[in-house]
């Protein structure tokens, strides 16, 4: 009985309670959405590598950034737009199980990624005599790989976890893809060290850093407000107002969604919350960069003029 009820073949996403007219609709709206994610962030990537005013540690970390953004998105999106036009919305089991690994995976990655943003305008602004010294490429290449492998071990933890539970049915998941505590409501086993296991993580990966992002930035404030000229104020509030938006959009549903007090009815709130953070993060997180950073717009100026010439 107990290996008929852990082996189980497929489950059904059941995504969004809407009329079919209204799920064509969305899949052409999100995939516009998600056309512009992977444009603005290849954009960004393609800027960097290819314009060596950019070749410097902030510009490094923000590909890391447009590299998990792309990844992030296309974890989650794709089979949300198939499920909208499809009637049958099922997942295989390894692909929904690698589903949950990749989503947890990037998303610790990019909580990580955002501190050492933060770290690095800190050092920046603080100290930038010893900039060159503290953020050597050596050490930028460290944090980016520690980030990385950080945020993977730890969704790996959580995908163990979930693959030593049995599984009941009916094997439908309430949600667009699949969510860890979603796949956890179909387990017919005590999980409880799991929930302690993702609450204890959350906390880890978004409380701890994002405390660690506001001291960076109340330091970096105090440094700003020492600036005699304005012109030099104005200069190291631009530097930071772009990754500041970012995190606040990034943590802000985040710490809602996994920290956050529930009111009325949670799984669809964490639903709309997810969606937000799957597509439209992703999205305006070039769009911030481009739009509210001089030395971005400056490499896309060049290189358009260039192939203009060309």
């Amino acid at each position: 009985m107990t290996e008929n009820q852990t082996w189980v073949t497929e489950f059904i996403l059941l995504g969004f309670p809407l009329s079919p007219k209204l799920q064509v609709l969305l899949f052409g709206f999100f995939s516009l959405f998600y056309a512009f994610t992977l444009l603005g962030n290849s954009i960004i990537l393609v800027l960097i590598w290819l314009d060596s005013r950019l070749h410097t540690p902030m510009y490094f970390f923000l590909s890391h950034l447009a590299i998990v953004d792309i990844a992030y998105a296309s974890n989650n999106v794709p089979k949300m737009l198939a499920n909208l036009l499809s009637k049958q919305k099922t997942i295989s089991f390894v692909p929904c199980i690698m589903q949950t690994f990749l989503y947890m995976a990037f998303a610790h990655t990019e909580c990580l990624i955002l501190v050492m943003m933060s770290y690095d305008r800190y050092v920046a602004i603080c100290h930038p005599l010893h900039y060159s010294v503290i953020m050597s490429w050596r050490v930028c290449t460290i944090q980016a790989v520690t980030s990385w492998a950080c945020g993977s071990l730890l969704a790996l933890v959580h995908v163990v976890l979930i693959l030593r539970l049995p599984f009941c049915g009916p094997h439908e998941i309430n949600h667009f893809f699949c969510e860890i505590l979603s796949v956890l409501k179909l387990v017919c086993a005590d999980t409880r060290l799991n929930q302690v296991v993702i609450f204890a993580a959350s906390v880890f990966i978004l409380v701890g850093p994002f405390s660690s992002i506001v001291m960076s930035y109340i330091h970096i404030l105090c440094a700003i407000l020492k600036i005699q000229s304005g012109e030099g104020r104005q200069k190291a509030f631009s530097t930071c107002s772009s990754h500041l938006c970012v995190v606040g959009l990034f943590y802000g549903t985040a710490i809602i969604m996994y920290v956050g007090p529930r009111y009325g009815n949670p799984q669809e709130q964490k639903k709309y919350l997810l969606l937000f953070h799957s597509l439209f993060n992703p999205m305006l997180n070039p769009l911030i960069y481009s739009l509210r950073n001089k030395e971005v717009k400056a490499a896309l100026k060049r290189m358009l003029e260039k192939e203009r010439t060309s």
